[in-house]
């Protein structure tokens, strides 16, 4: 499974929501509770995620863009959104939902972030916003992002940002060479340099910061247990994958640890909410 596929979001996603930190969360929540309405840009939005989790934190009137390189994960968001409101219309090229009290009007958009985030930026939002996205990208693409988003005045909210703590249950002796293997997969080019990875989170800090915005930070791992069993299995077989392709462990060590029925995990993760002071 791809960990960009429809399907990988979908089992993650359940956790990805239990695990937000409540205390950015609510700083978020607070620094938009006087507003009528918000525009919000949403990078890496692939099945529509981030906006399910975040809608609830913002005004009563929104308007999301949904930016994703994937055409067809996006044809996915707009099918569950739609099946998640409770009431929708289409006008255009928008989709208009009611959730609750909140009626969110969506646009839909394919950029390639590696190249199109400033250009995006233009219409001016005013929350940026991405989950589980930019350990993905380089120091040098947060760095200019940073910049970018401060200098229009934007809030940003980043979630599920990860933070390079593994831990398994039950503990092998190999954990500690997996989980390094998987780390130096991680910080392989993924189209925006070299990838930040479990270093991403503390960049978004530092960058926000330099550029002038109070950023609030706070935690928020994956603690998987039984139930959890099929993200899991998963995130065992998506490890023995990075660790084959980035070397360095033994084929028969990877086997031996893939093996392993795990009845626990604790992934770690970051999130960050940044405003202007």
């Amino acid at each position: 499974m791809s960990d960009f596929s429809a399907e990988w979001l979908e089992l993650r996603e359940a956790a990805d929501v239990r695990s937000r930190n409540q205390n950015v969360a609510n700083a978020l929540a607070a620094r938009f509770a006087l507003r009528a309405e918000l525009s919000v840009l949403d990078f890496g939005a692939g099945t529509g995620a981030n906006l399910r989790a975040t809608s609830a934190l913002l005004p009563e009137r929104q308007t999301w863009t949904l930016v994703d390189h994937e055409p067809a994960l996006l044809d996915v968001a707009k099918a569950k959104l739609i099946r998640w409101a409770d009431r929708h219309e289409v006008d255009g090229e928008r989709l208009v939902l009611d959730k609750g009290a909140r009626r969110i009007t969506i646009l839909f958009k394919v950029a390639d972030l590696a190249r199109d985030t400033e250009a995006l930026l233009d219409d001016k939002p005013q929350l940026v916003t991405a989950s589980a996205f930019f350990d993905l990208t380089s120091e040098d693409y947060i760095r200019m992002l940073a910049k970018a988003v401060t200098g229009i005045g934007a809030a940003f909210y980043a979630t599920l940002t990860y933070s390079g703590l593994q831990k398994w249950t039950p503990h092998r002796p190999a954990d500690n060479q997996m989980t390094a293997a998987f780390q130096r997969h991680q910080m392989r080019d993924k189209g925006f340099g070299p990838a930040a990875g479990p270093l991403a989170g503390s960049h978004l800090v530092d960058q926000f910061r330099i550029n002038g915005h109070v950023v609030s930070e706070g935690e928020s791992p994956w603690r998987l247990e039984r139930s959890d069993r099929m993200l899991i299995d998963e995130l065992i077989r998506g490890h023995a994958v990075a660790v084959t392709e980035s070397g360095g462990v033994d084929e028969k060590a990877i086997v031996s640890w893939l093996n392993v029925t795990r009845t626990a995990a604790f992934v770690g993760h970051t999130d960050v909410f940044a405003a202007p002071p």
